[in-house]
């Protein structure tokens, strides 16, 4: 019979057995392998799966975290040196620009734009550097391609490219870059930046229609078009190691355009390897499965659950930047200067669609870096003095530390000029038009916003272009005296008073239209929004409401909101850009005339066109970085700041938590192949990760304890009775 003792020995022992098995090294709750604890891994997370990693369709920011690592374009920005420096990349030297008037004759480097016929960049690369290991390369022992054109069968047992058994290399040239240009017209690729190249380069747009009419004749889905049988007269190869890009007139912006994947080599043997139709049907395609030169390549694209980048073992080698600013040394970010790169091995991103468990992971150190959602933002950030941000004493407790920059960015809302309310059609209805978009303009509280909906990461703007980039006017010199006035030495918005004052002088006193005696209605086109986005739109209207305006909010999805855009019959709307280059053209440009959405399809949403502003624009655009440029810019911004064709908005700041671990960490908005500098600490980190992941197992011994105490009474009842039953049995049978 079991004894009470022996219970309680039992009890013991299973706590014992318990509490040893959590006395391993490893934690319980540790979703990646145990073998990896030590190695020199980056972890890190992503929302959206990526839907192109070709560099010819690519334009979206959490697509460009990949290529950026995996494809090299001729120029990159230097890390720590701010405001952004251009520096070579694979180019052996900055591109040699040459101008050239209508005859063919050099001209100087100060010669009037209007003489310029067409530039040429010269653009010459480093011998020995070669692509990633892949199969497209792999050659026999007569130089013929193994897998070029692979029979049904060979392909049976291929998923993807490490199923090859073969795979090599090649050296990189000037005809990979040539080739990508190409690309950029290929009719199957809708590349999103082709139109405005083709404004550039010479010939691209005659390039591209030859493409097609050759495609049109070969409508089969396995017809292979070779880009290298058809000459593009604005790109040629010089040599091996250098090649020409021919633009038309000036055009000074394209040299940013040369740190971007779509100015990245692609060899023309991965084209023809990804062109296989028994390929593509199963996704093994360039989109899929990028070839490149980087620091890095993707090994593993499972965008649903895991993207893997392992370091590229023909990588060509690079050094950690030797200079930067003043306070990078301070910082510990020139402690590897000139080491050699990359530091980290591979980098793994695990997809998380909520914003929950990826917090807690981070916090848990199972990812090394994070964003900053709204929802955890008083966890993690505290404002101190002058709006200076900081981490939390908990926060700080665990080594976290905040970096933060204001993104080359802008978020506003835009009139839509061709609308007769907000933007007016005869010159007297412009001017009450005009005023109407003064007072929203001062009514609608852009730093209240920032506060509320951003948890202060942002700054208001006084004009379309960002901080940081040249043209932007800091202090007194730099605010928007429409909307705002210098008091105190800092900017101060108008009172309400002042844009009930603008409404009643643009014919709408308190909100009322006095031609008619009706209530002034307007119409504010969104995107469909969830229900979290309610309360936003709650508090614009009340903003509309302090100038008793009645807005109305349209509400519909992506698409049908770019076709209203398009098609000119939104009235009020919201939009973003993010900048592509840091030149004051790529802001100004939004509202140059020749741009508008209307009629062009350009990038100009708003409609706005005026014309003093779109010569000031084109006198502009090809000028160096000067004082008589900066002049002119001041004169465009004045303009648009008195016409207002947008509610400014604001510029967003990202903030961005790193472990203690995670080193040589500096934001730089316009660079996005940095993680090669950036080093990881794995041994600090695992022993973070044990110090911080420790199980707690009290409350589970405690609740076998209670459990099994209850089922004593119930087991010494079952014993009494079935002892009961034995005495009666043996009675009997006496």
């Amino acid at each position: 019979m079991l004894v009470k003792n022996d219970i309680y020995a039992r009890i013991i022992l299973l706590c014992a057995i318990v509490l040893m098995s959590a006395c391993g090294d490893e934690s319980w709750n540790n979703p990646y392998q145990a073998a990896d604890a030590d190695k020199n891994i980056l972890y890190n997370a992503f929302v959206e799966r990526p839907k192109h990693l070709d560099p010819a369709q690519s334009y979206s920011s959490n697509e460009i975290q990949l290529t950026a690592q995996i494809y090299e374009p001729p120029l990159q920005y230097h890390y720590l040196k701010q405001p952004y420096v251009l520096v070579p990349l694979t180019a052996s030297r900055m591109p040699a620009v040459s101008y050239f008037n209508k005859d063919g004759y050099r001209l100087s480097d100060n010669a009037r734009v209007a003489d310029i016929a067409y530039t040429v960049y010269e653009i010459s690369i480093k011998p020995g550097i070669y692509f990633q290991p892949h199969p497209a390369f792999a050659v026999d022992e007569q130089d013929e391609f193994l897998f070029h054109n692979l029979s049904d069968k060979e392909t049976t047992k291929i998923y993807q490219l490490s199923d090859f058994p073969h795979m090599s290399t090649r050296e990189l040239t000037a005809k990979d870059y040539v080739f990508q240009i190409k690309r950029l017209a290929h009719p199957k690729l809708h590349s999103p930046i082709f139109e405005l190249m083709a404004d550039y380069i010479q010939g691209l747009r005659e390039f591209a229609t030859t493409l097609e009419k050759v495609v049109d004749e070969k409508p089969e889905d396995n017809f292979y078009l070779d880009l290298n049988k058809f000459p593009l007269d604005g790109v040629q190869v010089v040599d091996d190691y250098t090649y020409h890009v021919k633009i038309k007139g000036k055009y000074p912006q394209f040299i940013f355009w040369l740190t971007m994947p779509f100015f990245a080599p692609i060899p023309w043997e991965a084209e023809r390897f990804y062109s296989q139709q028994k390929l593509i049907e199963k996704n093994i395609t360039l989109d899929w499965f990028p070839v490149g030169t980087g620091a890095y390549m993707l090994t593993e694209n499972n965008p649903n659950q895991i993207m893997v980048l392992d370091r590229n073992p023909n990588f060509h080698g690079e050094s950690y930047p030797t200079e930067g600013m003043p306070g990078d040394v301070i910082n510990g970010l020139l402690d590897d200067a000139g080491k050699p790169l990359p530091f980290i091995e591979k980098i793994i991103y695990s997809r998380e669609r909520e914003s929950i468990p990826r917090w807690n992971k981070f916090l848990q150190g199972y990812y090394d870096a994070s964003g900053i959602g709204s929802d955890s933002f008083d966890q993690a950030v505290q404002l101190i003095g002058q709006g200076e941000a900081t981490v939390t004493d908990t926060m700080l407790a665990q080594g976290i530390r905040l970096e933060a920059a204001i993104a080359p960015s802008t978020y506003y809302m835009g009139f839509n000029m061709l609308d007769p309310v907000v933007g007016g059609i005869s010159e007297r209805a412009r001017e009450s038009a005009k005023k109407l978009r003064q007072a929203i303009s001062i009514a609608v509280d852009y730093e209240e916003f920032i506060s509320i909906f951003a948890n202060g990461r942002g700054v208001p703007a006084h004009g379309p272009i960002s901080p940081g980039v040249p043209g932007h006017r800091e202090g007194e010199a730099g605010i928007n005296p429409v909307v705002y006035d210098w008091k105190d030495g800092r900017a101060q918005r108008k009172s309400i008073e002042s844009a009930r004052t603008l409404l009643a002088e643009a014919g709408y006193p308190d909100g009322i239209d006095s031609s008619t005696g009706a209530p002034l209605v307007l119409y504010f086109d969104v995107t469909a929004r969830s229900s979290e986005d309610k309360s936003m739109l709650d508090w614009m209207r009340k903003q509309f409401q302090k100038l008793n305006i009645q807005l109305v909010v349209r509400s519909t999805d992506y698409n049908r909101f770019q076709d209203k855009i398009r098609k000119g019959n939104a009235q009020i709307f919201e939009w973003g850009w993010n900048a592509d280059y840091p030149d004051p053209e790529n802001f100004l440009f939004l509202l140059y005339g020749p741009q508008r959405k209307v009629g062009n399809n350009g990038e100009n949403a708003a409609n706005y066109d005026n014309e003093e502003y779109n010569q000031l624009f084109e006198q502009m655009k090809n000028m160096r970085n000067n004082a008589e440029r900066q002049q002119i810019i001041d004169r465009m911004i004045d303009i648009l700041r008195h016409d207002a064709p947008w509610l400014w908005g604001y510029h967003p700041r990202i903030y961005g938590l790193y472990h203690s671990w995670y080193k040589n960490v500096k934001p730089n908005r316009m660079a996005h192949n940095t993680v090669k500098y950036h080093k990881i600490d794995a041994a600090l980190r695992q022993q973070r990760r044990q110090e911080w992941n420790k199980p707690v197992l009290w409350p589970l011994v405690l609740v076998l304890i209670v459990a099994t105490l209850g089922l004593i009474p119930a087991f010494m009842a079952y014993r009494r009775r079935e002892r009961g039953v034995a005495l009666g049995l043996s009675r009997h049978d006496s």
